[in-house]
């Protein structure tokens, strides 16, 4: 049964970054989704490694979840909410690829497209902090070295962690970061966005296994630029904010194949 602060809802998850160290929760994934009017909607905290969630989700796959009003104490960002960890319920499978996207295009085109200005304006106005933008030209991928160890007090999480049976493995860091460069159809000043989408972890460390870690990091990078965002696609952003600043980076990346248009006789 949900307390009385929560109310059921259901999301179709479309965006999971990769996990960040959380004082509350060990870790936590920044989690976004439509709510079924279509509207933004961000979960978190939520530690998609623990075993609080009996029942793992996907991307574009519908859940049922309770949420709260709005986020935490601090976070006045609209589309921000609590959810309630135990009522997380996957419903039906994952919306797949086949047909050239059709489900998923149906769905993401429906969405309003801003260019990456619009949403820094957006954000001044009523801080809408999530969006999706279609970028007119991707013109590269800089990837760059990040730090290799937790910050002090993020080791003294993992540490304590590990002293309890059953604790998920340690979340790994990553040795880069990527950032989308990219020009949108409002200016013709290039944009520099961070990618922090969970793939692209989880790509970067199989890699690394095999390849080593700078190999790894030019592989995800030709992925990421020369697949993703490949001519023969139709790329788009999904876009949101690290709070509390209007600071915008790339949380997840659409990229269905390019469909023709059929004109009207």
């Amino acid at each position: 049964m949900l307390p009385a602060e929560y109310k059921l809802h259901k999301v179709l998850i479309t965006v999971m970054t990769y996990p960040h160290p959380s004082v509350k929760t060990e870790e936590a994934v920044c989690t976004a989704g439509l709510l079924e009017d279509r509207s933004w909607v961000r979960l978190y905290p939520i530690n998609y490694r623990s075993s609080g969630i009996t029942r793992k989700f996907h991307k574009f796959q519908w859940i049922e979840v309770g949420l709260s009003d709005r986020g935490s104490r601090n976070d006045v960002r609209p589309e921000s909410r609590k959810p309630y960890i135990p009522s997380i319920k996957p419903v039906g499978e994952p919306i797949g690829t086949g047909d050239q996207w059709r489900e998923r295009r149906e769905l993401i085109d429906r969405l309003k497209h801003r260019t990456v200005l619009q949403l820094q304006k957006q954000y001044e106005i009523d801080k809408t902090s999530l969006g999706v933008v279609r970028p007119k030209r991707i013109l590269d991928i800089k990837v760059e070295p990040a730090e290799k160890e937790w910050k002090p007090e993020w080791e003294a999480i993992f540490r304590q962690q590990s002293l309890f049976e059953g604790a998920p493995r340690r979340l790994e860091k990553l040795p880069y970061k990527w950032s989308y460069v990219f020009e949108c159809e409002d200016n013709l000043k290039s944009h520099t966005a961070m990618i922090e989408d969970w793939e692209l972890g989880v790509l970067y460390l199989k890699l690394k296994q095999g390849y080593g870690e700078k190999a790894a990091a030019e592989i995800v990078r030709d992925q990421y630029l020369n697949k993703l965002a490949d001519v023969s696609r139709d790329t788009r952003f999904f876009m949101g904010t690290t709070w509390p600043h209007n600071s915008w980076v790339v949380i997840g990346v659409f990229w269905p194949p390019k469909v023709e248009q059929m004109s009207l006789l």
